[in-house]
């Protein structure tokens, strides 16, 4: 069991104008298998998370001598590389032209000509500064499917700290808050 430190954050990062990019099981692996990998090798403590079709929601501390900024500037690098290799190379992917054009759009727009821009700038953390906030942004999250008409129950969507929550096993290894 995990208790709320001073530097634990609700954060949030989107795609490029919302476009619903995690509608294919590869396009989500991809997210989950490099928060996997920060896990393990960048010092990202996971907390509580959910992936949507356009945007991840986390509760999330970098350990000891860890910088969350750094952890999700590489995370957001990384994914954003695989993720736009993979619709490009994805012959299957009916939107594949519309979802380049738009993120070659937003990459001009940010004075980048030529580069493709995948998520949003930023994650807008949120300190969780009492058990209160937390619960809130906790079943915020949880809740994010179910509000979504994708599951009727929160623990059974897959790319969410729900079922670790019920008392399963998901696919990120999960530190539960009390």
């Amino acid at each position: 069991m995990g208790i709320i430190t001073d530097e634990t954050y609700f954060i949030t990062t989107a795609t490029t104008d919302w476009i619903d990019v995690f509608t294919r099981q590869t396009y989500k692996d991809i997210v989950v298998d490099s928060l996997r990998y920060c896990q393990h090798n960048k010092g990202l403590k996971v907390y509580a998370w959910v992936l949507m079709s356009n945007h991840l929601h986390m509760i999330v501390s970098a350990t000891p001598g860890g910088a969350l900024a750094d952890i999700m500037r590489d995370f957001k690098k990384f994914t954003a590389k695989k993720l736009l290799s993979e619709i490009a190379n994805n012959q299957r992917e009916s939107r594949r032209e519309w979802m380049l054009h738009r993120f070659g759009f937003a990459g001009a727009s940010h004075q980048k000509p030529g580069s493709l821009c995948l998520w949003q700038e930023g994650y807008y953390p949120e300190l969780l500064h009492s058990h209160d906030f937390y619960r809130q942004k906790l079943n915020y999250i949880h809740n994010n499917p179910v509000k979504q008409a994708i599951v009727a129950q929160p623990e059974h969507y897959l790319y969410s700290s729900a079922i670790d929550y019920a008392g399963g096993k998901g696919l990120l290894e999960v530190t539960i808050l009390t």
